[in-house]
């Protein structure tokens, strides 16, 4: 199968996105670097992952700073991009005018099942490139976190991967604790 990609900035997206251009599309889309990219479909796997974290994220943060959404788009213009992290925490407000933008973005997460590859090399480079400030990637298969921090430079300075039975927080949440065991393992 031969993947074609459109090249768009955010503004040409955006409005397409407005006149529905992708509303019959029965495959997920994201704006990376002015390509319209397809994302694989989840799996179970994947899901409840994604589910498990954002169940975590919501009895974690702080209501009263954070907002916890899932795979809905942030803007980066500065690199004409929209992706839609799988997790993210973000800095309380109301986004109706808006996507949220790097500098609201307090954790971005992304569940790999399949996506690994993309998730450490192309997804890495960019939330480095923009500021987003710690991105940790979900490997399903390998069953461990890579913790990103401290961007510099388009790319992360602090690079970690915990594997159960550690546990992790993030900075915004120091005394949040996710146990990566219950997380991979539990019922």
């Amino acid at each position: 199968m031969i993947l074609r990609t459109l090249h768009l900035s955010l503004r040409e997206y955006d409005s397409m996105v407005r006149k529905g251009a992708f509303d019959d599309l029965e495959r997920r889309v994201e704006l990376i670097r002015s390509d319209v990219v397809e994302v694989n479909p989840a799996g179970p796997v994947h899901d409840d992952i994604i589910l498990y974290l954002t169940n975590w994220s919501v009895r974690c943060c702080d209501p009263h700073k954070t907002l916890v959404t899932s795979q809905t788009g942030i803007d980066l213009p500065e690199i004409e991009s929209r992706p839609e992290p799988d997790v993210f925490w973000v800095r309380k407000a109301r986004y109706r005018k808006r996507h949220p933008m790097a500098g609201d973005i307090q954790l971005a997460i992304e569940v790999a099942d399949s996506s690994l590859e993309k998730d450490l090399e192309i997804k890495r480079i960019m939330y480095a490139e923009v500021g987003i400030a710690e991105y940790w990637i979900v490997d399903c298969k390998a069953e461990n976190i890579h913790v990103l921090r401290d961007p510099r430079n388009g790319d992360y300075r602090s690079r970690v991967v915990v594997f159960p039975p550690n546990t992790i927080s993030p900075i915004v949440a120091p005394q949040t604790a996710l146990n990566l065991y219950d997380l991979f393992q539990g019922d």
